[in-house]
């Protein structure tokens, strides 16, 4: 399975006082999430995702991935909450 995934750009602007999250906490992924992308492209989107969170001092707390490879398909969201960092698809929120 052939996966380009691309960051969307974020609701807020970098800077913004809501982007204050790095992305550091434990991951954790749905069944379905896994099933969709596996857990490679995940992994590498989490560290795209901390890596730009160190760039420009935080993030919002939810990102989107779209697949390039299959523009019809689901997006990969990451949410951050108090406690964990948790990659989903849009049909599991």
């Amino acid at each position: 399975m052939t996966v380009e995934l691309v960051l969307r750009p974020q609701d807020h602007p970098f800077g913004h006082p809501d982007c204050r999250f790095y992305f550091r906490k434990p991951l954790v992924a749905t069944p379905a999430a896994l099933e969709a992308f596996g857990p490679e492209p995940i992994h590498r989107c989490h560290h795209e995702l901390q890596q730009l969170a160190i760039t420009h001092h935080g993030l919002d707390y939810a990102q989107a991935f779209d697949d390039r490879a299959h523009p019809d398909g689901p997006a990969l969201w990451f949410i951050e909450d108090a406690e964990v960092v948790t990659a989903l698809l849009p049909s599991d929120y």
